[in-house]
């Protein structure tokens, strides 16, 4: 039975949507499904709960709407601590535990895209598409990550076709002036998330 206080606004096909549910799922947390059908003029939920962008994916927690996938996922993340991290866990195990998740998850789809990609540069041939697109801007969000860990998600040793992926679309004209600068990044994920540890403090 979903929480009552916890609902997600979106659409099965959006990526960000899926993002906020995995998070979710992992967390073990139950929540309410409200499907919002991009075919058909926006809904009330919708224009009411994010007036500005007017955009899903609207997470709910105790009526209160909060938007942006990655606000989110950090919102769920500090909210629900005692259900374990997305990565970093609580204690070392946790942390290595995730982390071990991780890697291999990274060989599996090393093999997709040896399969996939029938020895070609991308994951379908020659030419970036929309898988390339919706792994690739992951990457920088990758190394910070790694760099946090001190250890590499996608490496030589375990993943060289990954690695040889990711210097391909990164050094791509569409791509390079686009992907962020991995410094500012991680500054920005610091500073992303003191803003959600703040406003989840409590007031006097």
């Amino acid at each position: 039975m979903a929480d009552s206080n916890v609902k997600v606004l979106g659409t099965w096909a959006s990526p960000f949507v899926m993002r906020v549910k995995i998070a979710l799922h992992l967390k073990s947390v139950r929540y309410e499904d409200v499907e919002e059908d991009l075919l058909a003029p926006k809904s009330e939920l919708l224009l009411k709960s994010n007036p500005i962008y007017k955009k899903i994916p609207v997470f709910f927690h105790a009526h209160n709407p909060i938007c942006e996938s990655l606000i989110i996922l950090q919102y769920i993340d500090e909210f629900f601590p005692a259900l374990g991290r997305l990565l970093i866990g609580a204690t070392e195990e946790d942390k290595k535990a995730a982390l071990a998740e991780v890697v291999e998850g990274t060989v599996v789809l090393e093999g997709a895209f040896g399969e996939l990609s029938k020895g070609k540069a991308f994951f379908g041939g020659d030419n970036i598409g929309f898988v390339d697109i919706a792994l690739g801007s992951l990457l920088g969000w990758i190394e910070v990550i790694g760099k946090q860990c001190e250890t590499k998600l996608v490496s030589e040793a375990k993943t060289p076709r990954l690695v040889q992926w990711a210097e391909c679309f990164s050094a791509n004209e569409a791509v390079k002036d686009v992907l962020p600068d991995v410094d500012k990044l991680a500054d920005f994920g610091l500073k992303l998330r003191a803003k959600v540890l703040k406003a989840l403090a409590p007031t006097n």
